[in-house]
């Protein structure tokens, strides 16, 4: 079937068709240093990538940065480790900071020209002139300022002899365009402290507006991906452009594109910064974070991601996509590449009177969707735990599972009757007394092993059995559209129930799981060890039910 194709793979098409050069054709993602990417992120990674893989183009990993006040290694390290973990590699890393010297040198370019004045106001005087949508700004009074003034600011800047917010470097251009990033943007400001790279070579930082463009250009960037909210940009961007493309060397062309919006979901890193510092989840990993890191703990694989991204598609405007179809993909991958294991999440015990085994070895399929057939071995014994919601003492009419007098099926078993009930002293039943056919083994071919019984239930040999931690995650947030909020208003849309703890019990083969590796527990969802398990205490995080849990 043949891939229909997006609008910015047209675009490009069209570029080809006017003569652009196939060969000269050039992606990169640039993020900042100064958080961990998350969902919002993965689409532009992938659109970047997959790019720069259907047109046999090269593609930069470029950090922008620019701002030492809030980026650490730590974040430049997550990032790569993140496009590897997406199944991506680059083909040049690269930095802003590796420009400064020519961004420097461009900027002092536009002071000769009479193109970029220092301004010595405050940064409220400076917002205040800027005007309204609606109305033009006002010109500051130092906009005029002779060129060899403005340069020898400029180089006392960059030299250290101002304190940050004295002085700020100005591109000219027009107090009254009606696209209010045109009315004079700063474009360098001082800041004096240690950069992750430069160390402390440069107290004078550019501001994004005039690294991005430049960058791009530097680095012969064809197509620059933004998301939305970069379109008013544009026309800065291409102002910056005019101001130092020559000729014979390609010109970056800005295009953006309706970032991922996500329900139920914050993607601002100021919001999500709030939740790790007030401790409502627990730290930039916690499986119920939309970071790359988080979705990674809870199972998330990076084939489903990929797959998301390309299902929801690339689009000119702003829309929602449900959490519903993340879940689909996820759900779908982990379908085909998930062993099955038995799990009983909140037991109750079950003797089987008339089994006179000490225990038996069974042979189940790992996985019926698997190319290849393999079985693994599971104990059954006269002391196996079930569900306590599979057995009802008075059950309604339509219960077909375990109920006093009646048969059920034991997953790969046997067929076992409910016979008797013992109860503690408050009532409550803490034992089942059964009796199993003994020739209804399942996949033995006796007459008895064909009998058709209604339900079938999951369970787990008693003397076998290893203690598992299952935490289970719901959505973080109630409200569909929690980035509507303010982090002030958050305790009124968080979900109290976003996960919960259970202590149960899985069948001996768990022990064998790996970490990173998604494991079906039958008849409850997907599930991955989370990292902090270890060999005598198992912790499995659950990925995504077997059905969609977005309809409630």
């Amino acid at each position: 079937m043949k891939k229909h194709k997006n609008f910015i793979e047209h675009i490009i098409d069209q570029d080809l068709r006017n003569g652009f050069d196939k060969n000269l054709l050039k992606f990169r993602f640039p993020p900042e240093p100064n958080g961990y990417l998350h969902i919002g992120h993965v689409k532009a990674i992938v659109l970047n990538f997959e790019l720069a893989k259907e047109y046999g183009a090269k593609i930069n990993l470029r950090f922008d940065d620019t701002n030492p006040e809030k980026e650490e290694q730590k974040y430049i390290d997550a990032i790569k480790e993140n496009i590897n973990w997406l199944g991506y590699n680059w083909d040049e890393e690269l930095y802003a900071s590796d420009y400064f010297d020519i961004l420097f040198e461009w900027a002092l370019n536009l002071i000769k020209s009479g193109k970029a004045y220092v301004d010595s106001q405050t940064s409220e005087e400076i917002a205040s002139q800027k005007g309204t949508p609606t109305g033009p700004g006002s010109e500051s009074p130092y906009r005029d300022r002779p060129i060899e003034e403005n340069l020898e600011l400029f180089n006392q800047m960059k030299n250290g002899d101002f304190d940050p917010g004295e002085n700020v470097l100005r591109a000219k251009i027009d107090m009254a365009s009606p696209n209010m990033l045109m009315r004079d943007p700063v474009i360098y400001r001082v800041v004096k402290k240690q950069h992750p790279r430069t160390k402390d070579k440069w107290v004078v930082y550019p501001m994004y507006d005039w690294t991005h463009g430049e960058s791009d250009y530097i680095e012969q960037i064809s197509h620059s991906l933004c998301t939305l909210e970069f379109k008013p940009h544009r026309e800065l961007y291409d102002w910056f452009l005019d101001q130092v493309v020559e000729d014979n060397k390609i010109r970056p062309k800005q295009r953006e594109f309706a970032r991922l919006n996500l329900s139920h979901t914050i993607t601002s890193k100021r919001k999500l910064l709030y939740l790790v510092e007030n401790n409502v989840v627990d730290g930039w990993d916690d499986p119920r974070m939309p970071t790359i890191s988080g979705l990674k703990r809870r199972g998330y694989t990076p084939e489903a991601l990929r797959k998301f991204v390309e299902t929801a598609g690339v689009a000119k405007r702003e829309n929602v996509i449900e959490m519903s179809l993340l879940e689909f993909c996820v759900r779908e991958d982990l379908n085909k590449k998930s062993n099955r294991l038995m799990v009983v999440q909140d037991p109750l015990k079950i003797t089987i009177k008339n089994y006179e085994k000490h225990n038996e070895m069974l042979l189940l399929e790992n996985n019926p969707e698997a190319e290849v057939k393999v079985n693994r071995e599971v104990y059954f014994s006269k002391t196996i735990y079930i569900e306590k919601e599979d057995f009802m003492e008075d059950p309604p009419a339509k219960f077909f599972r375990l109920t006093t007098g009646k048969e059920v099926r034991l997953k790969g078993a046997y067929i076992i009757k409910a016979e008797s009930v013992l109860k503690d002293s408050d009532g409550n039943i803490k034992e089942v007394i059964c009796t199993y056919d003994s020739k209804s083994k399942s996949g033995s071919g006796t007459p008895e092993s064909q009998r058709k019984v209604k339900g079938t239930l999951h369970w787990v040999s008693a003397e076998n059995s290893v203690e598992l931690e299952i935490r289970e995650y719901d959505r973080l947030f109630t409200h569909q559209n929690p980035g509507d909020f303010d982090p002030s208003e958050f305790n009124s849309i968080l979900n109290k129930d976003s996960v919960k703890i259970y202590n149960g019990f899985g069948e001996f083969a768990i022990k064998k799981t790996s970490q990173n590796e998604p494991v079906q527990f039958q008849r409850k969802g997907y599930y991955v060890i989370d990292p902090s398990s270890s060999k005598d205490s198992l912790i499995f995080n659950k990925t995504v039910g077997l059905r969609d849990s977005w309809k409630k």
